[in-house]
């Protein structure tokens, strides 16, 4: 019994110091959103300006486009997820929501690929209108384990917002204009919550 006690102690001190933890430290991975962001919304646009016909392209452009903009993303990522990998390993809220983060991008990219194959069997590209919902509200999952991390409101803020901005999204899903609304989506949920994040961060870390 009184092992059981002292364990039981010992957890609660965990969760306890855990939770301190995620309230004091600031938190890291800032420049990567603000690099997913800007990226992706710049692909957005791009493919505003061809679905719109601002821009005068081959269907093939589109795939091209994002296909650039997965390359340029991943060729940006990998330097900063080496210089912030061993600053990451300070904080268990840091640890939790890299790989919360870690995980939506997986998942996305999951998504992406099976929605491809579906389009492909299919002949019909209508599954490829839900895709930036499910992008925002991925976001919306990531920003909620940060806020509850960390106790911030302004990070609640940015969870409920990624949800809402899929709801938004998902109305201007028929039309080109999905992509500037997409485009807006990621400067306000990813560009300008990283850049706070960035700012919060001491430059001694």
């Amino acid at each position: 019994m009184t092992d059981d006690l002292q364990s039981l102690h010992a957890d609660i001190a965990f969760l306890r110091g855990l939770a301190q933890d995620g309230r004091s430290a600031p938190l890291l991975g800032g420049s990567m959103l603000v690099a997913a962001g800007a990226i992706f919304a710049s692909a957005s646009v791009a493919h505003w300006l061809v679905a719109s016909g601002q821009i005068v392209a081959s269907p093939w452009a589109l795939p091209v486009i994002w296909l650039a903009a997965l390359a340029v993303f991943l060729g940006v990522i990998i330097p900063i997820r080496r210089r912030l990998s061993p600053m990451k390993t300070q904080t268990g809220a840091n640890r939790a929501t890299g790989m919360a983060w870690q995980g939506v991008g997986w998942t996305i990219f999951t998504l992406w690929a099976a929605i491809a194959i579906v389009c492909w069997r299919t002949h019909s590209a209508i599954a490829l209108l839900l895709l930036p919902s499910i992008v925002l509200a991925l976001y919306g999952l990531a920003w909620m384990v940060a806020a509850a991390m960390t106790g911030k409101r302004w990070i609640w803020l940015t969870a409920i917002g990624s949800y809402a901005g899929a709801v938004v999204v998902a109305v201007f899903a028929v039309t080109p204009w999905v992509f500037l609304v997409f485009a807006a989506a990621l400067v306000l949920l990813a560009v300008v919550p990283g850049v706070a994040l960035m700012r919060q961060v001491p430059k001694t870390v």
